[in-house]
């Protein structure tokens, strides 16, 4: 009997974009370019402002970044570098090192803050996650998040109930104010946080840890080292006995309630010398973070 081979070749196709994780944007011209965004959640409309690689090409899964900023700040701050254009503020640090190899997202939060009151907030994710995936090339197996204080927060509640969704997070100077739902699932998990933070304490942002200490199979990081009070130094410490392919790392710095932790000799937070971006992007890309886990 006689057949066309077309149909085989588009099975073949779909089954390396599924073994791949390819979004449904991929192999399309994209139909999202870069600046701010508007869609509907749930009735209410939301903001996003979104930056597309100079290099994006529709043929290669990218990663996807997105950024979540503190309490009364603004998605122009994440994307532009705060309010100096720093380099090193940029997306917390990340686009000067992912040198145009991510999608990075910065969303508004309701009234500048990520209450998440009856799943808002996560549902504004995941509409933000369709409307990515349809128009650009993403890798559905590298979405990540960072964010700082309330961002950290709403940062740790996407690793709670997202965990299927994401691959790792980044929580800076975090506290549970966003919610947990689920939270039982692994995931890679760096948290960073200053032992002279008086508004989130350190202690709240080692139980945030903690608990994906226990979800990642990870030993106790009761023992985890950190730095003196006046060091104005740093340490990171990845936990041990972690499964495959779900990394815990604490970053301890002696600093407060800042962003962009940097060591002597530069100002304690300054962002060209901040050593959180680089440090993070480093966790994330991982080998064993390279594949679906």
């Amino acid at each position: 009997m006689l057949f066309s081979a077309q149909p085989l070749v588009g099975l073949a196709l779909l089954a390396n974009t599924a073994m791949a994780a390819l979004s449904s944007g991929c192999g399309k011209a994209p139909t999202i370019e870069s600046g701010i965004k508007t869609i509907t959640v749930d009735g209410t409309q939301r903001e996003f402002t979104i930056r597309v690689p100079e290099n994006y090409q529709n043929d290669q899964g990218h990663k996807l970044i997105y950024g979540l900023h503190w309490v009364g700040g603004r998605m122009d701050q994440v994307a532009n570098g705060g309010d100096t254009g720093s380099k090193g503020w940029k997306y917390f640090g990340l686009q000067d090192v992912a040198n145009e190899t991510a999608i990075f997202v910065a969303p508004q939060g309701l009234n500048g803050g990520w209450p998440n009151s009856g799943g808002s907030d996560l549902a504004f994710i995941d509409s933000m996650n369709a409307y990515i995936d349809e128009g650009l090339c993403v890798d559905q197996s590298q979405r990540f998040s960072i964010g700082f204080s309330y961002g950290a927060s709403m940062t740790y509640a996407i690793a709670c109930a997202r965990a299927s969704d994401f691959r790792g997070v980044a929580a800076i100077a975090a506290g549970q104010l966003s919610g947990c739902d689920g939270g039982n699932d692994p995931i890679a998990y760096f948290g960073i946080h200053g032992v002279r933070d008086g508004t989130l304490s350190i202690d709240g942002g080692r139980t945030l840890r903690d608990r994906f200490v226990t979800n990642n199979g990870c030993d106790s990081m009761a023992g985890a080292k950190e730095p003196a009070s006046g060091s104005r130094t740093h340490i990171t410490t990845a936990a041990t006995g972690c499964k495959e392919g779900y990394p815990v790392q604490w970053a301890a710095h002696d600093g407060g309630h800042i962003q962009a932790a940097a060591d002597a000799p530069y100002a304690e937070e300054e962002g060209d010398h901040s050593w959180v971006g680089p440090e993070v992007w480093a966790f994330w890309t991982l080998p064993e973070l390279s594949t679906s886990a």
